[in-house]
C-alpha cells in the first residue's frame, strides 16, 4: 500500500438518517454528536437522524450537519484504530472536516466556523439571483471558453471530475451559458437545485464577512498536509490555511486537481469520511487505479478499518 488520504464530503452528500447508526454504536461519534448540540444551541443531530428532509436541505443546517457527522465518523475511526493519513482534503465545506482531521483547528472552531460559513451563505444567497448548473461531457478548456462569452457574473463552481465541471453566477448569465455549453457539445446540462450562486463572485460579500470572524478563533499549522480546494496545493502554514477560509466561500472547487496532486504526491488510497459516497465515485472517474474506501456507518467502518489492516499486514 502507498499513502492514504482522508477526504471530507461537501454539501450534496446529506440525507436524513445520516450517522444514526454511529451514534448508536460508537461512544465517541455520540459524544461529537451531543456537543455539537449544546455548542450550535439547536438540535442538529435530530435534523441529521428524523429531517425532515425539507430542514436538512436548508444551507444553515446543511452544513453543520455534514461536518458533524464527518467528524464523529471520523473519531469512531480513531476509537477502533490508529490509522493515520498522509494527507486529507475536503470538497467545499468538507475542508473544515479535513482541517480538524489535521489538527489545525479543534471541534469547537470548527462547528462554530461552519455555522457561521452557512449562515452568511444563505444570506447573500436570499440577497441575489443566482443559480448553478452542472455540465456532463464538455472538457473543462471549452467550458472556461464559453463561460468568457457569457455577460455577467458566471464561472466554474466545482472541477468535480474530468467529466463533470458545475458551473455558477448570476441566474441570466448561467441560464445563458446552459444554451451556448450545449451547442459546444455538452452531453447533459443539469440545472442543479440550489438556493445560490455558491462559489461565485455573488458571494464575495459573505467571504469578506466570514474573513473578520475567522480572526476570532485560533489556526495552528497542520499536522498532516492538507490540499486545498481552492488552489489544490498542499497547505500547512497555519496563516495560508486562514486566508483560505473566506476565499473558499467564492472561490472554484479544484477539487480534480486536488485528487490528482494528492494521487502525484504517492497516495493510492482515498478514504470518504462522512455521509453519502459521492466523493468516492467522483476519485474512482478521476484516477481509476486509486482505490477508494467510505466510512459512514458501522458496517463501513469496520469494512474499511479491516481492509487497511490486512493491507498493513501483507505487506
Amino acid at each position: 500500500m502507498g499513502k492514504i488520504a482522508f477526504v471530507f464530503p461537501g454539501q450534496g452528500s446529506q440525507s436524513v438518517g445520516m450517522g444514526l447508526d454511529l451514534y448508536k454504536n460508537s461512544k465517541r461519534a455520540k459524544e461529537i454528536y451531543d456537543l455539537a448540540d449544546t455548542l450550535l444551541g439547536k438540535k442538529i443531530s435530530k435534523i441529521c437522524f428524523e429531517g425532515p428532509e425539507e430542514d436538512l436541505k436548508q444551507t444553515i443546517n446543511t452544513q453543520p450537519a455534514i461536518l458533524v457527522t464527518s467528524i464523529a465518523a471520523l473519531e469512531a475511526i480513531k476509537e477502533k484504530a490508529d490509522i493515520k493519513p498522509d494527507f486529507v482534503a475536503g470538497h467545499s465545506l468538507g475542508e473544515y472536516g479535513a482541517l480538524y482531521a489535521a489538527g489545525s483547528i479543534d471541534f469547537d472552531t470548527a462547528m462554530l466556523l461552519i455555522q457561521k460559513r452557512a449562515e452568511l451563505m444563505n444570506e447573500a444567497a436570499l440577497n441575489t439571483k443566482g443559480s448553478m448548473t452542472a455540465i456532463i461531457g464538455l472538457d473543462k478548456e471549452k467550458i472556461e471558453d464559453v463561460l468568457t462569452k457569457v455577460d455577467g457574473i458566471v464561472s466554474v463552481a466545482n472541477y468535480n471530475s474530468p467529466a463533470q465541471i458545475v458551473i455558477t453566477g448570476e441566474e441570466n448569465a448561467v441560464s445563458k451559458a446552459n444554451e451556448l455549453l450545449k451547442e459546444a457539445g455538452a452531453k447533459r446540462v443539469i440545472p442543479l437545485p440550489v438556493s445560490g450562486g455558491f462559489h461565485s463572485m455573488l458571494m464575495k460579500d459573505a467571504g469578506l464577512k466570514f474573513g473578520e470572524y475567522t480572526k476570532n478563533f485560533a489556526v495552528s499549522n497542520a499536522e498532516i498536509p492538507v490540499v486545498s480546494n481552492t488552489d489544490a496545493k498542499i497547505t500547512t502554514d497555519a496563516d495560508a490555511l486562514r486566508e483560505k477560509m473566506p476565499a473558499q466561500i467564492y472561490s472554484s472547487v479544484y477539487w480534480t486537481q486536488s485528487v490528482q496532486e494528492m494521487v502525484k504526491n504517492g497516495v493510492d488510497t482515498i478514504i470518504e469520511i462522512g455521509p453519502g459516497k459521492v466523493l468516492a465515485g467522483l476519485c474512482k472517474k478521476i484516477d481509476v487505479s486509486v482505490t477508494v474506501l467510505n466510512v459512514y456507518d458501522t458496517e463501513t467502518l469496520n469494512s474499511t478499518v479491516s481492509s487497511l489492516i490486512s493491507e498493513t499486514v501483507c505487506q
